[in-house]
């Protein structure tokens, strides 16, 4: 009995001490991956909130600028886009696809003074740009969270617990490439 006892005692003491070693790393991987989802959540939450002051900006322009069909429809289909992205990556392809087309918009206000007093268009666009700011702000959090996560997945004994338990490198919220254009805006026949 006596001779059990000393490898018995060893095993216990090896497995505290690997308790004590990957526990902690373990909740940390856990409170890091709560952090990325809630992070990510909120840049979902700010693009919601653009998706849905969208509509009303494209009505309000409807009424001015009917014959601008194009950009309209341009803004719903990158509108729909988004809404339907999933993951980080297609989301960024779909977002850029959106701005864009806002930015198109944005030209054909130019061509409408009626439509840049009317005090409706204004405050959606003030709603819109400080919505814009939110969204970029998410971004970083959000970039920031995984930056965190991913970091831990790749240092020991992370990297350890991270391959027994599971816990995969989380991908960053990355503008598509498309991103590094301008928008190209046809300004029509300006009496050339």
């Amino acid at each position: 009995m006596k001779k059990l006892l000393g490898p018995l005692a060893i095993i216990v003491v090896i497995l505290v001490i690997v308790g004590i070693m990957f526990v902690p790393s373990y909740n940390k991987f856990v409170n890091l991956e709560e952090d990325v989802d809630k992070s990510y959540a909120q840049v979902e939450n700010q693009l919601q909130r653009r998706l849905d002051l969208i509509p009303n900006l494209v009505s309000t322009v409807k009424g001015y600028a009917s014959h601008e069909k194009d950009v309209i429809a341009d803004i719903s289909n990158a509108r729909a886009k988004l809404s339907s992205a999933s993951g980080p990556e297609e989301q960024a392809a779909a977002d850029t696809e959106l701005s864009n087309a806002l930015g198109r918009l944005l030209v054909v206000v130019e061509n409408y003074p009626d439509l840049k007093a009317n005090q409706n268009f204004a405050q959606l666009m003030d709603e819109l740009a400080g919505t814009e700011n939110r969204i970029g702000v998410a971004r970083m959090d959000y970039n920031n969270v995984v930056s965190d996560y991913n970091r831990q997945t790749k240092r020991f004994p992370g990297k350890l617990v991270a391959s027994i338990f599971g816990f995969d490198e989380k991908e960053y919220f990355k503008a598509d490439t498309a991103a590094n254009e301008a928008p190209k805006v046809d300004f029509g026949d300006d009496n050339d």
